[in-house]
Protein backbone atom coordinates (compact mmCIF):
# COMPACT_ATOMS: atom_id res chain seq x y z
CA UNK A 1 0.00 0.00 0.00
CA UNK A 2 1.24 3.48 -0.87
CA UNK A 3 2.02 6.03 1.84
CA UNK A 4 0.64 9.55 2.17
CA UNK A 5 3.33 12.06 3.16
CA UNK A 6 2.59 15.60 4.30
CA UNK A 7 5.74 17.37 3.10
CA UNK A 8 5.66 21.12 3.64
CA UNK A 9 7.53 24.21 4.83
CA UNK A 10 6.47 25.67 8.17
CA UNK A 11 7.40 28.63 10.34
CA UNK A 12 8.72 28.24 13.88
CA UNK A 13 5.28 29.22 15.18
CA UNK A 14 3.55 26.56 13.13
CA UNK A 15 2.19 28.29 10.00
CA UNK A 16 2.38 26.96 6.44
CA UNK A 17 1.02 30.13 4.82
CA UNK A 18 0.23 33.73 5.64
CA UNK A 19 -3.11 35.21 6.71
CA UNK A 20 -4.58 35.16 3.21
CA UNK A 21 -4.15 31.40 3.09
CA UNK A 22 -2.28 31.55 -0.18
CA UNK A 23 1.25 32.34 -1.28
CA UNK A 24 3.79 32.40 1.60
CA UNK A 25 5.13 35.67 0.14
CA UNK A 26 1.91 37.51 1.03
CA UNK A 27 3.24 39.11 4.24
CA UNK A 28 6.78 39.86 3.09
CA UNK A 29 8.01 41.18 -0.26
CA UNK A 30 10.92 38.73 -0.15
CA UNK A 31 8.92 35.82 1.19
CA UNK A 32 9.35 34.28 4.61
CA UNK A 33 10.37 30.75 3.55
CA UNK A 34 14.02 30.39 2.57
CA UNK A 35 14.46 29.23 -1.02
CA UNK A 36 18.25 29.55 -0.96
CA UNK A 37 20.77 28.06 1.44
CA UNK A 38 22.68 24.87 2.15
CA UNK A 39 19.38 23.03 2.68
CA UNK A 40 18.30 23.57 -0.93
CA UNK A 41 20.52 21.04 -2.75
CA UNK A 42 19.89 18.08 -0.38
CA UNK A 43 16.13 18.61 -0.61
CA UNK A 44 16.31 18.99 -4.38
CA UNK A 45 18.26 15.73 -4.61
CA UNK A 46 15.93 13.86 -2.29
CA UNK A 47 12.61 15.19 -3.61
CA UNK A 48 13.10 16.49 -7.19
CA UNK A 49 9.43 15.92 -8.04
CA UNK A 50 8.31 18.49 -5.45
CA UNK A 51 9.75 21.36 -7.48
CA UNK A 52 7.16 23.14 -9.65
CA UNK A 53 7.49 22.39 -13.35
CA UNK A 54 8.45 25.98 -14.15
CA UNK A 55 11.36 25.82 -11.69
CA UNK A 56 12.51 22.45 -13.02
CA UNK A 57 12.53 23.91 -16.53
CA UNK A 58 14.47 26.97 -15.37
CA UNK A 59 17.09 24.78 -13.68
CA UNK A 60 17.23 22.32 -16.56
CA UNK A 61 16.35 19.53 -14.13
CA UNK A 62 15.22 16.28 -15.72
CA UNK A 63 15.51 13.95 -12.72
CA UNK A 64 13.08 11.06 -12.40
CA UNK A 65 10.50 11.02 -9.63
CA UNK A 66 12.09 9.44 -6.55
CA UNK A 67 9.46 9.44 -3.82
CA UNK A 68 6.10 10.58 -5.21
CA UNK A 69 4.05 10.21 -8.37
CA UNK A 70 0.86 11.81 -7.04
CA UNK A 71 0.20 15.20 -5.44
CA UNK A 72 -2.81 16.38 -3.43
CA UNK A 73 -3.69 19.98 -2.73
CA UNK A 74 -6.55 22.14 -1.54
CA UNK A 75 -8.12 24.70 -3.85
CA UNK A 76 -6.32 27.67 -2.29
CA UNK A 77 -2.95 25.96 -2.62
CA UNK A 78 -3.68 25.19 -6.27
CA UNK A 79 -4.81 28.78 -6.88
CA UNK A 80 -1.37 30.06 -5.87
CA UNK A 81 0.04 28.51 -9.03
CA UNK A 82 -2.96 29.58 -11.09
CA UNK A 83 -2.44 33.21 -10.03
CA UNK A 84 1.04 32.95 -11.58
CA UNK A 85 -0.29 31.48 -14.82
CA UNK A 86 0.40 27.85 -13.87
CA UNK A 87 -2.78 25.73 -13.85
CA UNK A 88 -0.74 22.55 -13.32
CA UNK A 89 2.28 23.29 -11.12
CA UNK A 90 3.46 19.67 -11.02
CA UNK A 91 3.08 18.26 -14.54
CA UNK A 92 5.17 15.17 -13.72
CA UNK A 93 2.76 14.13 -10.98
CA UNK A 94 -0.86 13.02 -11.06
CA UNK A 95 -2.57 16.04 -9.53
CA UNK A 96 -5.74 16.12 -7.46
CA UNK A 97 -7.34 19.32 -6.16
CA UNK A 98 -9.93 19.00 -3.39
CA UNK A 99 -12.67 21.58 -3.72
CA UNK A 100 -16.42 21.81 -3.16
CA UNK A 101 -16.69 25.15 -4.95
CA UNK A 102 -14.86 24.39 -8.19
CA UNK A 103 -15.17 21.35 -10.44
CA UNK A 104 -12.44 21.92 -13.04
CA UNK A 105 -9.49 24.05 -14.04
CA UNK A 106 -7.83 25.15 -17.28
CA UNK A 107 -5.63 22.02 -17.42
CA UNK A 108 -7.70 18.83 -17.87
CA UNK A 109 -4.88 16.70 -16.44
CA UNK A 110 -5.58 18.18 -13.00
CA UNK A 111 -8.48 16.27 -11.44
CA UNK A 112 -10.84 18.10 -9.09
CA UNK A 113 -12.38 16.11 -6.25
CA UNK A 114 -15.60 17.17 -4.53
CA UNK A 115 -16.22 13.90 -2.68
CA UNK A 116 -14.94 12.84 0.75
CA UNK A 117 -11.14 13.43 0.81
CA UNK A 118 -10.52 10.48 3.13
CA UNK A 119 -12.39 8.09 0.86
CA UNK A 120 -10.47 9.34 -2.17
CA UNK A 121 -7.10 8.99 -0.46
CA UNK A 122 -7.88 5.45 0.69
CA UNK A 123 -8.59 4.49 -2.92
CA UNK A 124 -5.40 6.16 -4.13
CA UNK A 125 -3.38 4.25 -1.56
CA UNK A 126 -4.61 0.97 -3.00
CA UNK A 127 -3.28 1.79 -6.49
CA UNK A 128 0.18 0.82 -7.68
CA UNK A 129 2.90 3.44 -7.87
CA UNK A 130 5.14 5.67 -5.82
CA UNK A 131 4.10 7.64 -2.75
CA UNK A 132 1.41 10.31 -2.46
CA UNK A 133 2.43 13.86 -1.55
CA UNK A 134 0.12 16.17 0.35
CA UNK A 135 1.58 19.59 -0.40
CA UNK A 136 -1.13 21.70 1.24
CA UNK A 137 -2.98 23.28 2.69
CA UNK A 138 -3.57 23.14 6.40
CA UNK A 139 -7.33 22.57 6.22
CA UNK A 140 -6.92 19.59 3.90
CA UNK A 141 -4.13 18.22 6.10
CA UNK A 142 -6.42 18.43 9.12
CA UNK A 143 -9.07 16.44 7.26
CA UNK A 144 -6.60 13.85 6.00
CA UNK A 145 -4.71 13.41 9.26
CA UNK A 146 -6.05 9.86 9.89
CA UNK A 147 -4.46 8.76 6.59
CA UNK A 148 -1.13 10.63 6.88
CA UNK A 149 1.67 8.07 7.24
CA UNK A 150 4.60 10.46 7.33
CA UNK A 151 5.10 14.12 8.20
CA UNK A 152 8.15 15.93 6.78
CA UNK A 153 8.41 19.55 7.86
CA UNK A 154 10.98 22.07 6.66
CA UNK A 155 11.06 24.32 9.72
CA UNK A 156 12.15 27.82 8.69
CA UNK A 157 13.81 30.27 11.12
CA UNK A 158 10.97 32.80 11.11
CA UNK A 159 7.82 33.60 13.07
CA UNK A 160 4.84 35.34 11.48
CA UNK A 161 2.20 35.44 14.23
CA UNK A 162 -0.84 34.58 12.11
CA UNK A 163 -1.82 32.54 9.08
CA UNK A 164 -2.76 28.99 8.11
CA UNK A 165 -1.54 26.41 10.60
CA UNK A 166 0.16 23.12 9.80
CA UNK A 167 -3.13 21.44 10.74
CA UNK A 168 -5.83 24.06 10.51
CA UNK A 169 -9.43 24.15 11.61
CA UNK A 170 -9.53 21.31 14.11
CA UNK A 171 -10.17 21.28 17.82
CA UNK A 172 -7.82 20.31 20.63
CA UNK A 173 -6.30 16.87 20.20
CA UNK A 174 -2.90 15.62 21.35
CA UNK A 175 -1.24 13.65 18.56
CA UNK A 176 1.99 11.90 19.41
CA UNK A 177 4.60 11.43 16.71
CA UNK A 178 7.85 9.51 16.44
CA UNK A 179 10.89 11.40 15.12
CA UNK A 180 12.55 9.10 12.59
CA UNK A 181 14.99 11.48 10.88
CA UNK A 182 16.31 15.01 11.26
CA UNK A 183 18.79 17.37 9.64
CA UNK A 184 19.70 20.92 10.68
CA UNK A 185 21.38 23.22 8.17
CA UNK A 186 23.53 26.33 8.54
CA UNK A 187 20.75 28.29 6.83
CA UNK A 188 18.69 27.75 9.97
CA UNK A 189 16.28 25.34 8.26
CA UNK A 190 15.62 22.08 10.09
CA UNK A 191 14.08 19.16 8.19
CA UNK A 192 12.22 16.88 10.60
CA UNK A 193 10.59 13.60 9.62
CA UNK A 194 7.93 12.03 11.83
CA UNK A 195 5.60 9.06 11.78
CA UNK A 196 2.39 8.97 13.81
CA UNK A 197 2.80 6.25 16.44
CA UNK A 198 -0.42 4.60 15.25
CA UNK A 199 1.20 4.05 11.83
CA UNK A 200 4.15 2.05 13.14
CA UNK A 201 4.52 -1.41 11.65
CA UNK A 202 4.37 -3.10 15.08
CA UNK A 203 1.14 -1.28 15.90
CA UNK A 204 2.56 0.08 19.16
CA UNK A 205 1.17 3.31 20.53
CA UNK A 206 2.25 5.64 23.29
Amino acid sequence: MRELTYFTAVTLDGFVAGPSGGDPTDVSPGGFFLSQGDHSKPLLTAYPETLPGSVRELLGLDAENKVFDTVLMGRKTWEVGLSHGTPNPYPRLRSYVFSRSRSAGPDPSVEFVATDPLEKVRKLKQADGLGIWLCGGGHLAQTLWPEIDRLVVKVNPVVIGAGVRLLDGGGFEARKLELIDHQVYRSGVAVLTYKPFASRADGAQT
